[in-house]
């Protein structure tokens, strides 16, 4: 089963990530300028938020 994932060593967490407002089931928050955090029960994995990531941080996996 897919899951999305953050990849904290390629977020720059100086900014406020576009992917989070860009999400349409609301899964994904941040806190200050942190790595965004992936509600898992909310993500349906369309990828929306991956392809607007320009750090390549938000990753979906097997």
């Amino acid at each position: 089963m897919a899951k999305l994932m953050v990849d904290t060593n390629l977020c720059p967490q100086n900014h406020a990530c576009p992917s989070v407002t860009i999400c349409p089931m609301q899964a994904l928050s941040q806190e200050g300028y942190q790595a965004p955090v992936v509600d898992a029960e909310k993500c349906i994995v369309c990828g929306l938020c991956a392809e607007k990531c320009g750090k390549k941080a938000l990753k979906i996996v097997e």
